[in-house]
């Protein structure tokens, strides 16, 4: 399900036209998209501006065109040299705000069109830097070549992009598996209603 998917569903269920989403989610990805309805529309921007809360799976070692699972992969290295300290350290150094690139499969506009149309036809896509907020993260798994963690971060963070960051950071490429949103703004998981 892409986001736009969910709003028309929506739309067709309680048969309204005036639906939108709060920001995007990835369509690999899963948890809260805040969706407003009617009048509420006006707020989409308020509410998709509230840090997010994600719990991201990554594979380390191997590198993909898309920065997840579901790309072509580009580069592989090995793993077995590092150690649960350079992974801490290397998840240490994403906290704080600093420029991020987004990767170009995504939704951003390129010339009134979204960039992964441009980049799935293979057209190079360059997209400006942007700047982020990690507000915190946490390891919450490390089973070699495989983590997990917890990031809270601003409105405009791609977490593909921060975990290719990291891949690159510790040399060996990564990749991200699985993704989560638990909380945007007040909006919590265990508060959302399932499609």
């Amino acid at each position: 399900w892409t986001s736009h998917d969910v709003v028309q569903l929506v739309r067709r269920r309680l048969r309204m036209q005036r639906v939108g989403h709060a920001g995007t989610l990835d369509p690999a990805a899963s948890g809260v998209l805040p969706l407003c309805l009617g009048r509420a529309t006006r707020l989409a921007e308020r509410v998709a501006a509230g840090s997010k809360l994600y719990v991201a799976d990554v594979v380390l070692g191997v590198a993909t065109d898309t920065h997840d699972a579901e790309g072509r992969v580009t580069a592989t290295a090995p793993t077995a040299q590092l150690t649960l300290d350079a992974v801490v350290r290397a998840l240490a150094a994403f906290v704080g705000t600093f420029e991020q690139q987004p990767p170009a499969f995504s939704a951003l506009k390129v010339g009134g069109e979204p960039s992964y149309a441009r980049a799935r036809r293979g057209q190079e896509v360059r997209l400006a830097p942007r700047r982020v907020t990690v507000y915190g993260l946490a390891l919450l798994a490390w089973q070699p070549p495989r983590l997990s963690f917890a990031l809270r971060c601003s409105k405009g963070t791609y977490v593909r992009a921060l975990v290719r960051d990291l891949g690159e950071a510790l040399g060996c490429g990564a990749y991200l598996d699985g993704l989560v949103r638990w909380q945007v703004g007040p909006f919590t998981l265990a508060e959302a209603v399932s499609i």
